[in-house]
C-alpha cells in the first residue's frame, strides 16, 4: 500500500475512492462503473504530476526522506549482475551502512558503494538508517583503492541523513575517516560518478561523493547540514525547518544551476517511490552515459579534471 504525504492529500482521497470503486466492482451483482474508475484514476494521476510539478523545497526534502523511496540495495538489485559484496575495514569492523562490492554494471565492471537505510525496522536498525561510522568510511576507502588498483569505475550511490554522530563514532576518529575518504575519491585515477538517489547529507554524503561527475534524482537533497540543524542554529527552532530548506538551496534543480552538480535525472510522476523501476532504469542511463564519456581517458587526465571540477564551485 502507497504510504501518502500529507502535501499528497487530494491524491489520497482520490484513490481512497477508486479503492473503494474497485471493492463494488469486484462483487458480482455491481452495475458497471468501468467509466468512472477510469475518469478518477485519469484524475488521480494528473493531480499527482501536477502537484510534483510545484514542490517546494521542504516538499522535496519530504519525498526525498520517503520511507518506500528505492534505496541501495533496490538498485544493486536491477543494476548490478555479479555483484560481490565486500565487508570490513580491515581495522575494528564491519558497518553495514555502508555497502560495497565488485560486479558488473551492464557489462561493465565496476566498484559500487553506497549507504543503505534499510526498508523496515530490522534492516533499518541493522544499517543504522544509512547513517555510517568510521569503519564504515574505512572500507569505502580499502574498496576504491581495490578499484584503482584493478582499473574499475567507481560509483557511488548516496543516501544519507550523515555520518553517525555518536560517540563511539567520534572515539574512533568519525572527522578523520570522512576526511581519508574524501581524499580517496579524490585521489583516484579511474573516473567515480556519484549519484544523490535521496538524501545527501553534509560530510556523511560527500566522503563517497566526491567524484568526476555527480548526479541527482529529482527530488533527491544536497546539502551540508539537515533544514533542522539549520533552523535549530540559525533561529534555535527545528519547527523552522521549512523555512531552513527554502534558504539553503538544497533541490537538484537550484545545485545544477550552481555548477555543485552535473545532472538532475527525471523521476516518475510521484517520485521515486511510485515506479522504483523506472527511476532505476534512469539512474542506470545516467551513469552509464558518464562513465562512456570517461572511456580512453588517462589517469592524469582523469585527476586532473576531477580536481578542476571541484576546485571552480564557489568561483562562478
Amino acid at each position: 500500500m502507497r504510504l501518502f504525504l500529507d502535501f499528497e492529500k487530494p491524491v489520497a482521497e482520490i484513490e481512497a475512492k477508486i479503492e473503494e470503486l474497485r471493492q463494488v466492482a469486484s462483487n458480482e451483482d455491481a452495475i458497471p462503473i468501468g467509466d468512472e474508475l477510469t475518469r478518477l484514476e485519469v484524475k488521480a494521476a494528473q493531480a499527482l504530476a501536477e502537484l510534483y510539478k510545484t514542490l517546494t523545497p521542504w516538499q522535496k526534502t519530504q519525498v526525498a526522506r520517503h520511507p518506500q523511496r528505492p534505496h541501495f540495495s533496490d538498485y544493486c538489485r536491477s543494476l548490478m549482475t555479479d555483484f560481490t559484496p565486500l565487508a570490513g575495514d580491515r581495522a575494528f569492523g564491519e558497518d553495514e551502512a555502508i555497502v560495497g562490492g565488485l560486479g558488473r554494471f551492464r557489462g561493465r565492471a565496476v566498484c559500487l558503494i553506497g549507504q543503505e537505510k534499510g526498508s523496515d525496522t530490522d534492516s533499518r536498525i541493522r544499517h543504522n538508517f544509512g547513517m555510517a561510522k568510521p569503519e564504515g568510511y574505512r572500507k569505502a576507502v580499502r574498496l576504491m583503492e581495490l578499484a584503482d588498483r584493478f582499473n574499475l569505475p567507481v560509483v557511488s550511490l548516496v543516501d544519507t541523513a550523515g555520518a553517525f554522530p555518536g560517540i563511539e563514532a567520534e572515539e574512533r576518529g568519525q572527522a578523520e575517516a570522512i576526511a581519508r575518504s574524501t581524499e580517496a575519491c579524490l585521489e583516484l585515477g579511474v573516473p567515480n560518478v556519484a549519484v544523490i538517489i535521496g538524501e545527501g547529507g553534509s560530510g556523511g554524503a560527500i566522503a563517497i561523493a566526491a567524484a568526476n561527475a555527480v548526479i541527482m534524482m529529482e527530488h533527491a537533497i544536497y546539502s551540508v547540514i539537515s533544514p533542522e540543524g539549520a533552523a535549530s542554529i540559525l533561529w534555535r527552532d527545528p519547527a523552522r525547518a521549512q523555512d531552513a530548506a527554502t534558504s539553503m538551496k538544497i533541490t537538484a534543480q537550484d545545485l545544477l544551476r550552481f555548477g555543485i552538480i552535473d545532472a538532475v535525472v527525471a523521476e516518475p510522476a510521484g517520485g521515486a517511490h511510485s515506479d522504483p523501476g523506472a527511476a532505476i532504469a534512469a539512474a542506470g542511463d545516467a551513469v552509464e552515459a558518464a562513465l562512456a564519456g570517461f572511456d580512453g581517458w588517462s589517469r592524469e587526465r582523469i585527476q586532473a579534471a576531477r580536481a578542476d571540477k571541484f576546485l571552480a564551485i564557489g568561483r562562478r
